[in-house]
């Protein structure tokens, strides 16, 4: 194992897995699969006071619609589990201990008034950083301060505390990000965190950094707003002992705004309309809906493809990759080191591309669904092919029924820009003819109806340009849509014939 491609992606089960989120699982897929490697999902809930019931659950629907099945993790067993690290409490403490034991972490005592006042103590002074540090920690009460027999009894009588890493001053901390390069900082800018706070628990530093050790991680690829936590990290390993298997880092780039001005966030997104979960939440608190891509009629595919473009590209002018594509060209190396817009519209384009691939047979399931929910009764045969007419035309399944009802009403409005320019007296001629024509016809097809126009058109010495507008408002109302002799089609002879009718008496 020790070799292996072992990658991770840990999410906190506090609310609806944001988009950019699934982004960062995506990537991880990618790297373990085109590297024989595997992928664990690990849930990270050692913040209780921040969890939400269903959001663990939530995670699992997530992937298990987006086909990215895990390798390890909850509901798929492995050897290096438990993977809830609620579950994982015992461990944490023993390298807390350890810390100690070696002097590289201690115990603090301070109260919210006493920290406050130390901020304000900073502030005041206009220091640049008000944190608890390398300089502060002189100043405050903890196990550095107090001696060990104090430090003893208070801990004996139960007063709170927190364990802090103990940052020593003027380190060089260096780590190689295989996106942003090599990164170098000062230690004197990394401030003493708590490592295990007064509940119990340990925070995500300690424990992704113990859990990623344990887990034989090799890489760690996650959001760009971890990137200010990595020295930190990198400490904690060299202060464990762990150096050598320390595992690499990849800090991806944002998803910003689609105007490209910050990072995309929920707000925006329900200001605007678009998704930025991949499934529909209903916050457990606030009974407030925040809608997913799922249920506005994204296919799982597209939304794959979508968001494996934002931030990489593959070098090449193809943008359409199944998932086992976007395996075999995904690389480390071709994501970018700037954010990527969140482009909506680019989204609209995949789910377009995808649903035109789509049998028709397979688009009039889901398509017979929502008729059986309008309470429209509808042959198999007709439902796929108003599929085959349309899925060109269309962007979410959905419109197979918007876009589509004139298959099953007859117009009672007409596009009055068409009336105004095409309906004529030769135009209506035209259409009477061709309705007594479609008369006597039993059965119809694209190809036939096309034929009979043509000899009603070569009747009257008039080409399609004469009627061909008329005809498709007579029959449908509408100025555009998909090709009109497969409506005609679709409809069969009666039925257009009593459509041209009544727009003859109608329009006039």
């Amino acid at each position: 194992m020790k070799n292996e491609i072992r990658v991770r992606f840990a999410p906190s089960p506090t609310g609806a897995l944001h988009i950019g989120g699934v982004r960062t699982a995506l990537y991880n897929y990618l790297f373990a699969k085109k590297n024989k490697g595997k992928f664990i999902l690990r849930i990270e809930d050692t913040d209780q006071s921040r969890f939400v019931s269903g959001a663990e659950e939530y995670i699992h629907e997530t992937f298990k619609w987006l086909g990215i099945v895990p390798d390890e993790g909850i509901e798929f067993g492995g050897e290096a589990g438990p993977y809830r690290q609620s579950e994982r409490k015992a461990l944490y403490h023993g390298y807390a201990r350890q810390l100690i034991e070696e002097g590289k972490a201690y115990y603090a005592f301070d109260t919210p008034e006493e920290l406050d006042a130390m901020r304000q103590r900073l502030k005041e002074a206009k220091a640049d950083h008000q944190v608890y540090d390398s300089l502060t920690r002189e100043t405050m009460r903890n196990s550095l301060t107090l001696s060990k027999e104090e430090t003893g009894e208070l801990i004996k009588t139960g007063a709170p505390y927190v364990i802090r890493l103990k940052v020593e001053r003027d380190q060089k901390v260096r780590l190689y990000d295989m996106v942003r390069e090599e990164i170098k900082v000062n230690s004197n800018y990394i401030d003493d965190k708590i490592l295990m706070k007064s509940d119990g628990m340990p925070t995500y530093h300690l424990a992704n950094v113990v859990d990623d050790h344990l887990m034989n991680i090799s890489h760690v690829i996650r959001g760009e707003e971890w990137l200010p936590s990595a020295p930190l990290h990198v400490l904690l390993y060299q202060y464990l002992g762990w150096s050598d298997s320390m595992p690499q880092f990849a800090h991806l780039p944002l998803l910003l705004k689609p105007d490209g001005n910050g990072k995309l966030s929920k707000r925006d997104a329900d200001k605007h309309g678009y998704p930025v979960f991949p499934m529909d939440w209903i916050d457990p608190k606030t009974s407030e809906t925040s809608i997913g891509f799922r249920e506005q009629g994204y296919l799982p595919e597209a939304i794959v493809n979508f968001l494996a473009m934002l931030g990489w590209n593959p070098g090449t002018e193809q943008e359409l990759f199944t998932l086992d594509q976007l395996v075999e060209a995904f690389s480390m190396e071709r994501i970018n080191k700037s954010g990527s817009k969140f482009d909506v519209e680019k989204a609209n384009w995949f789910n377009q591309q995808y649903l035109k691939n789509i049998s028709n047979e397979k688009l009039a399931v889901g398509f017979l669904k929502l008729l059986e929910e309008e309470n429209m009764d509808c042959p198999r045969e007709k439902a796929e092919a108003i599929c085959g007419l349309l899925k060109e035309r269309i962007t979410f399944p959905g419109e197979f029924w918007t876009k589509g009802q004139y298959f099953f009403y007859p117009p009672t409005e007409y596009d009055q820009r068409v009336i105004r320019k095409k309906w004529n007296d030769e135009a209506k001629s035209i259409l009477a003819d061709y309705k007594n024509a479609l008369g006597v016809a039993d059965t119809i097809t694209p190809e036939l109806s096309l034929n009979i126009l043509n000899e009603v058109l070569e009747k009257h010495g008039a080409g399609p340009g004469s009627v061909m507008q008329a005809l498709r408002v007579a029959v449908t109302g509408m100025a555009g849509g998909p090709d009109l002799m497969g409506i005609i089609a679709v409809l069969g002879p009666d039925e257009v014939s009593e459509r041209i009718e009544n727009a003859l008496s109608n329009i006039g």
